[in-house]
């Protein structure tokens, strides 16, 4: 239900600021840049072969007959 007629409240930015640090709480600190990691890529892990699912092929233990 939503009223046409309703009145739209207008907000500072300070009340916005105020408003987000209420919901928000504070942020926190800023990470430096000599604080900061490199990020390695690994390689994709490999796809299981649909045969890895056959109990014939791997045997009742898991092991390759």
């Amino acid at each position: 239900m939503h009223d046409e007629d309703a009145p739209v409240e207008q907000f500072s930015p300070e009340e916005y600021a105020f408003l987000r640090y209420v919901r928000f709480g504070t942020l926190p600190e800023r990470v430096r840049p000599g604080e900061m990691v490199e990020v390695v890529a690994t390689d994709r892990p490999q796809e299981v072969p649909d045969q890895a699912l056959d109990a014939a092929h791997w045997g009742e233990t898991g092991r390759y007959l």
